[in-house]
């Protein structure tokens, strides 16, 4: 491959939009919520994907928690508070979800609220 090629390949593409941080949280949220839920229809089978799922999760919320909480967070306080309500929730109930084999339903469902606040019109995973 020559090197106008290569450049081509590497920099000629500029159709693709520039993603914005919604759409990259939007699309954690949805790589992680596929994960729990292809992980829970194997579950009897593939304990250790579910755990490496809760567990990427549990990171994913921790992070987004350690956003909202700083201060130079624009987000109102009332969604900031709900947001941490949330996180801890996601956080206790993970726990029963690996030690008292309680459904994964509740953590799906709360990403994928959290897919459609970011993004009411994309379809969700």
């Amino acid at each position: 491959m020559n090197a106008t090629r290569m450049a081509q390949n590497a920099y000629g593409n500029d159709s693709q939009p520039t993603k914005t941080s919604r759409d990259i949280e939007y699309d954690v949220f949805a790589r992680i919520t596929r994960r729990l839920k292809d992980a829970d229809t194997r579950r009897s089978t593939e304990m250790t994907e579910l755990a490496a799922a809760v567990y990427d999760n549990r990171r994913l919320w921790i992070i987004l928690v350690t956003d909202v909480v700083d201060k130079a967070n624009p987000l109102p306080a009332e969604l900031k508070a709900r947001i941490m309500y949330l996180a801890e929730f996601t956080e206790t109930y993970s726990r029963d979800v690996l030690h008292n084999n309680a459904p994964v339903a509740p953590l799906i469902d709360i990403n994928t609220a959290i897919m459609a606040g970011l993004h009411p019109q994309r379809p969700k995973t």
